[in-house]
């Protein structure tokens, strides 16, 4: 008899936790979620359906909207790839309720131009703008992830900088170089997981990738959603 009211009592918790799962996803059908960045949003060559954040949103029943621009940085206008983020967030949809900024990748390819002094002060401006032009949004930020000589290299540099500065006015940023489960490093990695077949790539997920990362990415923004 005790063993079957704990087996009841048991049921009644996870119940009610399903049941909130489903109540906060639910809320979520219809709100606007926005997403800027690099290649890491645009998808690079594959189609943007394949990624994981257009993929969060449909199983949300979200209404999506992506502002990737290949080859796009954070904080320098280049005449190829364009205006930078720190100037282009001012283009998107000014009804955005969730906003999430994926890049970072290609400034640290640029670092030693750019400065990290430099870029830091413009992540800031980035920072400061998104809060004025979003005040009762969420906004979020995702790294890049991690590369081959990762300590010694720009990339850290600038995944440091990022959750410094971030956390500097207390946006949420997921460290995607050290907790995102994608051992970008790895050859052999890669070339399961990344776009073309030989591992070169280490910058964009293929399908099967951004299905992996998926779980992970859902789970960082769900712990600060609709609380």
């Amino acid at each position: 008899m005790k063993h079957l009211k704990l087996f009841l009592i048991a049921c009644l918790v996870m119940s009610a936790i399903f049941e909130s799962i489903a109540q906060k996803t639910d809320s979520l059908k219809g709100k606007k979620f926005g997403v800027i960045g690099d290649s890491y949003v645009r998808n690079h060559r594959e189609p943007i359906e394949n990624t994981w954040h257009y993929k969060f949103a449909a199983k949300h029943g979200m209404e999506y909207f992506n502002y990737g621009k290949n080859g796009n940085c954070i904080t320098v206008d280049l005449e190829r790839w364009g205006k930078s983020i720190c100037h282009r967030y001012a283009d998107m949809n000014d009804s955005l309720d969730y906003v999430v900024v994926i890049a970072g990748h290609n400034d640290s390819g640029r670092l030693d131009s750019i400065g990290i002094d430099v870029f830091k002060q413009r992540l800031n401006s980035l920072c400061q703008g998104l809060i004025d032009k979003y005040p009762a949004a969420q906004i979020f930020f995702f790294t890049p992830w991690t590369c081959e000589n990762f300590e010694t290299s720009n990339r850290k540099k600038v995944v440091d900088a990022m959750v410094e500065v971030c956390g500097n006015w207390g946006i949420p940023i997921f460290d995607a170089a050290r907790r995102s489960g994608i051992y970008c490093a790895s050859q052999k990695f890669r070339a399961i997981y990344f776009q073309g077949r030989n591992g070169k790539d280490g910058a964009h997920l293929n399908a099967k990738g951004h299905d992996r990362f998926l779980p992970i990415a859902e789970h960082f923004l769900l712990q600060y959603i609709n609380r």
